[in-house]
């Protein structure tokens, strides 16, 4: 009897499963298709991983780094839509002593370029560049050099040259070369972006020079804190003044002030001035002790080294040579406070 009933059990079992079966196939079919549909379009998709370093891959723009945001204004300007120009510096920052981070560390060696302003600018660009591969290229080569005349650094290079609109020209023709060198398909637009970019350098150059021609001979003493306006001295015929040569750690010296107090009160310098990168409590005693007027706050400061924000007072290259200008104009054609 056991026997007889296990087997009349398995035997009607037989059609119900195949039953469930024919049921739950199709489910099953098409769970299957669509998995094989998102294998095949992911295949088909193009996409590409990364590279281990964090390069970029090679349906993405070759990356640009420069080392301020002045060289990104301007590699920009030539880049087009051809390259991803980054900065390795955030706007405000100050560029002679800047410590790079690991992150900085890692984005060079993803970098396809990293343009430089040499002239001893960036003090940490070598060890910064020690474990990358990228091409370099620096932008000052071919200025004519002004050589820091006083201090410990006498006999120098005096690092700003993009401050004279001429020399700019100059950072524009070595920019055109390493985009074309690095993305040869290119180099016609790299080369078209950089003359029309080189024409409105040179207008806000006449511009510059028209507007600070006009000030009146015994007020054509530009007094600064760091001396970064050697080569805007030189185009456009001012007398330059300042507490040190390049920012490092000895400014503000007891000496420094002291001269400065001293050739202010000697040439009646109606207003002095101070970059934005740098602390200007030297710069206020100086304006104390003499009489001069000073205001260091965004509006009347100087830029040199770094732009603002991009909602700030010089977003770009050009805004700061304007507005650079216009200050002068302003603090030196008028009378002392």
């Amino acid at each position: 009897m056991t026997h007889t009933h296990a087997s009349s059990c398995d035997a009607s079992a037989v059609p119900a499963a195949r039953m469930l079966l024919r049921a739950a196939l199709p489910a099953f079919t098409a769970i299957v298709v669509a998995f094989m549909t998102v294998l095949l379009l992911s295949g088909c998709s193009g996409a590409k991983p990364k590279t281990t370093n964090g390069a970029a891959t090679s349906d993405k723009k070759p990356i640009v780094l420069t080392t301020f945001t002045v060289l990104q204004d301007m590699a920009k300007n030539v880049a087009g839509d051809h390259l991803d120009v980054q900065c390795i510096t955030k706007p405000g920052a100050e560029i002679h002593d800047y410590e790079p981070t690991p992150d900085d560390i890692k984005r060079a060696q993803g970098a396809s370029l990293v343009l430089e302003n040499g002239l001893g600018l960036e003090r940490w660009f070598e060890k910064f560049m020690a474990d990358s591969t990228a091409k370099r290229a620096n932008l000052s080569k071919g200025v004519e050099v002004m050589n820091i005349a006083e201090g410990e650094y006498a006999g120098k290079a005096n690092p700003h040259a993009w401050m004279s609109p001429k020399n700019a020209e100059i950072y524009v023709d070595n920019i055109v070369a390493a985009f074309s060198d690095l993305d040869p398909a290119h180099a016609q637009d790299y080369k078209a972006n950089g003359e029309k970019y080189k024409a409105q350098i040179r207008q806000v150059g006449e511009e510059m020079k028209a507007g600070l021609a006009g000030l009146p001979e015994g007020h054509r003493t530009l007094v600064s804190c760091e001396g970064a306006f050697s080569y805007l001295c030189r185009d456009a015929g001012l007398n330059e003044v300042y507490l040190w040569p390049v920012n490092a750690e000895d400014e503000g010296t007891p000496q420094q002030i002291a001269n400065v107090i001293k050739q202010v009160k000697e040439k009646s310098v109606p207003t002095v001035f101070c970059e934005t990168t740098v602390n200007p409590k030297a710069m206020q005693q100086v304006a104390d002790e003499t009489g001069a007027k000073f205001n260091s706050d965004d509006a009347h400061a100087l830029y040199v080294d770094s732009l603002s924000e991009k909602d700030g007072v010089v977003p770009s290259y050009l805004e700061l040579l304007r507005h650079d200008a216009r200050v002068i104009v302003e603090g030196l054609a008028g009378q002392k406070k």
